[in-house]
C-alpha cells in the first residue's frame, strides 16, 4: 500500500465513523456518542497508521508500540464517555449548540462532525509520523516520548475518576471540584489529553536529523492546545460552568490556572494558558 494510499482511506473513514456519529445523536438525542465515537475513531486511525504495510516487511517494535500506545489512550478515553454518557445528562457544549442553531441544528451538526473528522485526520498524522520515525529503536526519544504518553492517559483517567467521585457525593449542585489535580488546574483532563499528543510527537523527532519529517508531529500538540484552551473545550465549558455554578467558579477561576498545572493563587485573575 502506498502512503498516499493509507492518507486517503484513513481520511475516508474517520469521514464516514463521524457521519455514523451524526446517525447516533439523531437516533438517541444524546451527543455523548459523538466524542466516544471521535476517541474510538483515533485510536483505529492510530493502529492502522502505525501499522499498514508501506514498505513491506513485518512491523517494527516502534510501530507495534505507537500503536498500541494509541489504542490504550483512545480506548481508555472513549470508555469514560460512553460510561458518562450513559449516567449523565446532555453535554452542554453541544446543548449551547442546538440553541444556537435552533432548527438547522441537525444540517450544522453534520458538517460540524465532519470538522472534527478533518481534525481527527491531521492528528493522527503524528501516529504515522512517530511509527514510521526510521531511527534505531529504542532511542531515547522512544522512552521519553512512551514515559510522556502513558503518564497523559493514567493522569488523564485520574483527573476523570476524581471528578466522578465527587459528583457522586456532592451531586451535580453549585459546588466546584477542587479535588485532586482539580486543585492545580481548572481542566487538568484536557491538560493531560494535550500532553498525550506531545509524547507522540517526541517518539516522532530523530535529533540525529536523519528524519526531519518528525518534527511535523509537533503541529498535532500545537494544533490540540488551541482546540482544546481557545476552541471547544475550556471557552464553552467554562461558560456553562459560571452559568451553572456562579460565584464559586469566578473563586475557582480567580485561583486556579486554566490549562497548564500551578500552584493556587491567591486574589489574582488567572488566564488561559496559564
Amino acid at each position: 500500500m502506498s502512503v498516499w494510499l493509507l492518507l486517503a482511506v484513513t481520511a475516508a473513514g474517520l469521514s464516514a465513523v463521524m457521519t455514523f456519529a451524526w446517525y447516533l445523536q439523531r437516533r438517541t438525542g444524546q451527543s455523548g456518542w459523538i466524542d466516544a465515537t471521535w476517541s474510538f475513531a483515533i485510536g483505529v486511525a492510530g493502529v492502522a497508521l502505525a501499522l499498514a504495510p508501506i514498505a513491506g516487511g513485518p512491523a517494527t517494535a516502534r510501530q507495534v508500540m505507537v500503536a498500541a500506545l494509541a489504542l490504550a489512550g483512545s480506548l481508555r478515553l472513549g470508555v469514560h464517555i460512553v460510561s458518562r454518557s450513559l449516567n449523565a445528562g446532555e453535554d452542554p457544549r453541544y446543548q449551547a449548540l442546538a440553541v444556537e442553531w435552533g432548527r438547522d441544528f441537525p444540517r450544522r451538526l453534520f458538517w460540524f462532525l465532519q470538522i472534527q473528522a478533518a481534525c481527527a485526520f491531521l492528528l493522527s498524522l503524528a501516529f504515522f509520523l512517530a511509527a514510521r520515525n526510521p531511527s534505531g529503536f529504542p532511542a531515547s526519544t522512544d522512552a521519553a516520548g512512551a514515559l510522556i504518553v502513558v503518564a497523559a492517559i493514567l493522569g488523564e483517567a485520574w483527573s476523570d475518576a476524581t471528578l466522578a467521585r465527587f459528583r457522586a457525593v456532592r451531586g451535580s449542585g453549585r459546588s466546584v471540584c477542587e479535588d485532586g489535580p482539580w486543585r492545580w488546574s481548572r481542566h487538568p483532563n484536557y491538560f493531560f489529553q494535550w500532553l498525550g499528543w506531545v509524547g507522540f510527537a517526541v517518539i516522532a523527532i530523530d535529533v540525529t536529523g536523519d528524519w526531519p519529517q518528525g518534527w511535523l508531529a509537533a503541529l498535532a500538540p500545537a494544533f490540540m492546545y488551541w482546540l482544546l484552551a481557545h476552541v471547544s473545550g475550556v471557552p464553552p465549558l467554562e461558560k456553562h460552568m459560571l452559568a451553572s455554578r456562579g460565584d464559586a467558579f469566578r473563586s475557582y477561576q480567580s485561583r486556579v490556572n486554566a490549562f497548564f498545572p500551578g500552584p493556587q493563587r491567591r486574589g489574582l485573575n488567572s488566564s488561559l494558558g496559564e
